[in-house]
């Protein structure tokens, strides 16, 4: 059965990232769709439940007259039996000036934020005055905003399905990914580029494996960086973070930070992580680009 949440709310009081948030949660999100297309858009949904289990909906001030219609609107979908949770978002108007004041967006009433948010009220008092639940954002960090959505969507905030993460290996000669969260250098780590049979193989062969495994430093190494990134996951659940990316580098990226980050991903999926693996600069400089590794020769 199709569930649907009808988000509104002040602009500025964060009725947009509450809609990110829902999209983190797997749901259909649509904003500022007009009023009276939603009523076909839902059916759409109820035929293919399946796949638009859980919508959510953002309709705000910009509607403007069509609102007044806005509770015939939720008589319709009460007519159709279809489940719905009306949510609205509000904040303290010196909050909401302060936002405008560090963003400098216009106010989408095109007046000052102040007249905007008093006429903004009186519009959006229809939605206001039906809500099934009212967030006051006005003291809420994102994390806090996450945990709030989630328990009213009867979601486990802090599972660990909700954090996407990103593990990928990197040469510094090639410089260190931009969208990196977390940096680990290995470049302390024996390098088997210097052992002529390891040369043009890579982290992912057997045999430079287990050349890393076998000393000590790294075992002693990997126990305590799995321990570190493992225990600091929850923190970043709770701060409202949905994608994590941690770059391991190695000096041209094709041994030890290879090795490293698969040895990472497994440790994290062995943890219940959702876990995407890469290794960006394994091709480079190898050969003129061609690998004599067994994993490429096997097609892996």
């Amino acid at each position: 059965m199709t569930k649907l949440y009808i988000i509104s709310g002040m602009s500025g009081a964060g009725k947009s990232q509450a809609l990110k948030i829902f999209e983190d949660f797997g749901f259909v999100c649509v904003d500022n769709m007009p009023v009276e297309m939603i009523v076909d858009f839902i059916d759409i949904c109820v035929k293919d439940s399946k796949k638009y289990k859980n919508i959510a909906i953002g309709i705000d001030s910009r509607a403007g007259e069509h609102l007044s219609g806005f509770k015939n609107f939720l008589a319709v979908l009460k007519t159709k039996k279809i489940s719905y949770k009306v949510i609205f978002f509000t904040a303290s108007a010196d909050i909401i000036l302060r936002r405008y004041s560090e963003t400098r967006h216009h106010h989408p009433s095109g007046k000052s934020v102040r007249e905007g948010i008093k006429q903004e009220r009186k519009i959006l008092d229809n939605i206001f005055s039906v809500a099934d639940e009212v967030i006051d954002t006005s003291n809420l960090t994102i994390g806090e905003l996450k945990k709030v959505i989630s328990v009213l969507v009867d979601i486990q905030q802090f599972e660990k399905r909700y954090l996407n993460i990103s593990v990928v290996s990197f040469g510094y000669k090639y410089g260190v990914p931009n969208d990196a969260d977390i940096v680990y250098d290995v470049r302390f780590i024996t390098n088997p580029n210097y052992v002529h049979e390891l040369k043009y193989k890579t982290g992912r062969d057997k045999s430079v494996q287990r050349y890393i495994e076998k000393h000590k430093e790294f075992k002693v190494f990997f126990k305590e960086f799995s321990k570190l990134i493992e225990s600091t996951l929850p923190g970043y659940i709770n701060e409202g973070k949905s994608y994590l990316t941690i770059a391991i580098g190695c000096t041209g990226g094709r041994h030890r930070s290879v090795f490293t980050a698969e040895k990472l991903a497994a440790f994290l999926k062995s943890r219940k992580y959702k876990v995407k693996l890469s290794h960006r600069d394994i091709l480079r400089g190898c050969n003129n680009g061609k690998l004599i590794s067994e994993t490429y020769k096997k097609g892996r």
